[in-house]
């Protein structure tokens, strides 16, 4: 009984780790994925867990990124951080995604590269005025094709270890 326990609570805390490190900002499912792995989940609930964890901030930036940032340009110690932030953005992502809509904000989640995924996305939705809807759709969609990719890539590179 006692072992049970304790490997209820090494899973349980495997899991909110995953879950809590893919809600991040920056590191979403790159990290988590393979680290998910190593602790011992199998690549399915690895990616699950993630994909769970880096869809949490997905309506919370979608719904309240713009009147929070309306509100710190109020403020002077962030004024001119909150341009800098929202001028980048839009001047990075904004016209791939106006060009193309909805397939551009899913390409936009779907490279996993730095500057891009669902944090990225979903602050240039909120500031291009999408309709939730299909914001959190292609969001959706796009960090689904990200974690094929992510899961695709660590099973390669483990493999070759192995």
């Amino acid at each position: 009984m006692e072992l049970f326990i304790k490997e209820t609570i090494d899973l349980f805390t495997t899991v909110l780790t995953v879950l809590f490190t893919a809600a991040l900002p920056l590191i979403e499912l790159r990290g988590p994925i393979p680290v998910g792995i190593s602790l011992g989940l199998s690549p399915l609930h690895a990616v699950i867990i993630s994909f769970v964890g880096s869809m949490i901030p997905v309506p919370f930036i979608l719904l309240t990124i713009k009147p929070i940032f309306n509100y710190l340009k109020r403020t002077k110690l962030l004024n001119k951080y909150i341009h800098k932030l929202t001028e980048r953005s839009l001047k990075k992502h904004g016209p791939k995604v106006q060009k193309y809509g909805v397939l551009g904000l899913i390409l936009l989640v779907a490279i996993p590269i730095p500057g891009t995924g669902v944090w990225s996305g979903s602050l240039v939705a909120a500031l291009l005025n999408m309709r939730f809807r299909w914001a959190f759709f292609a969001i959706f969609m796009g960090n689904l094709i990200a974690a094929i990719f992510i899961v695709t890539l660590t099973n390669s590179i483990i493999g070759v270890f192995l």
